[in-house]
């Protein structure tokens, strides 16, 4: 059976790893390159003979839904930018996920559930 000495300072070690984890996370979130949301698909003028092919954005921000056409030689740099922006999402959900179990062992460190 663990002393509570010995549970505390398991707990403490958990803190200590989610602390990191979370400082991981917010470096890797300063280091992101431009982002935007969105989805990037390639139409047509003319669907039923795939004519006049073009790429349009769709996203939404700000509840508004838009769409932007973007020229060829943006696809690439466009396409980088949801990337990024899909990273961003992950890297936020993460530590909102970190965040409540570094909350939920604190309270029970302070408790003394451990």
């Amino acid at each position: 059976m663990y002393s509570i000495c010995m549970l505390y300072h398991m707990t403490t070690d958990k803190l200590k790893q989610l602390e990191n984890e979370i400082r991981r996370i917010k470096n890797e979130l300063s280091e992101l390159a431009p982002m935007r949301p969105g989805v990037l698909s390639l139409q047509y003028k003319v669907p039923a003979k795939k004519k006049g092919p073009y790429f349009q954005l769709s996203y939404t921000h700000k509840m508004k839904s838009r769409t932007q056409y973007v020229r060829p030689e943006w696809v690439d740099e466009i396409r980088g930018q949801i990337e990024v922006y899909k990273r961003f999402k992950k890297l936020v959900e993460e530590w909102i996920d970190l965040s409540i179990e570094y909350s939920r062992t604190r309270m029970k460190q302070e408790r003394g559930d451990t």
